[in-house]
């Protein structure tokens, strides 16, 4: 299972497309536990506004854990240590902001995301994150839009759910 890594990207790239969400990236050494992970070993972490990652940290994982963080309404945001919470529409909103933040991303984009996330073993009805993206996800994006956080033509609004 291949996947792009942050150390692939670069952590100043992914910090300057999280940056309006004002949540800081902390880089955590590659032998050490990443704080906040709430799937351990390589993944992305979460305590409070900021995001751990290692240069080992998947790119997909690091943009799913920043978009919890936008994604998630500000009490639940003030008391964020490592379990993001939220319930399934949120999640499925989680996914799709990831989609459209990776083609922020120079060098990456949507298409190398979608991968990704299928080589890392996310699960869609229809069988792979590029279908669901396409196919099954209007009520993802009808709650982001909802919550302001995508503008009708899919651009993210670069604000945080309040």
């Amino acid at each position: 299972m291949t996947v792009t890594l942050c150390s692939e990207l670069g952590l100043d790239t992914i910090h300057r497309v999280l940056a309006p969400y004002e949540l800081d990236l902390a880089q955590v050494p590659v032998d050490a536990e990443i704080p906040g992970s709430y799937w351990g070993e390589s993944e992305a972490g979460l305590i409070g506004n900021r995001l751990y990652v290692r240069l080992d940290t998947p790119v997909h994982s690091a943009l799913h854990e920043a978009c919890h963080y936008v994604c998630m309404d500000a009490a639940r945001r003030q008391g964020l240590d490592t379990d993001a919470g939220g319930d399934l529409a949120e999640e499925s909103a989680v996914c799709y902001l990831q989609v459209l933040l990776a083609d922020a991303l120079p060098g990456y984009g949507r298409d190398r995301l979608l991968a990704d996330m299928d080589a890392w073993g996310y699960s869609f009805r229809l069988g792979s994150a590029q279908a669901w993206f396409e196919q099954d996800a209007e009520d993802a994006r009808a709650w982001l839009l909802g919550q302001g956080l995508i503008d009708p033509a899919d651009r993210p609004t670069w604000t945080l759910r309040r």
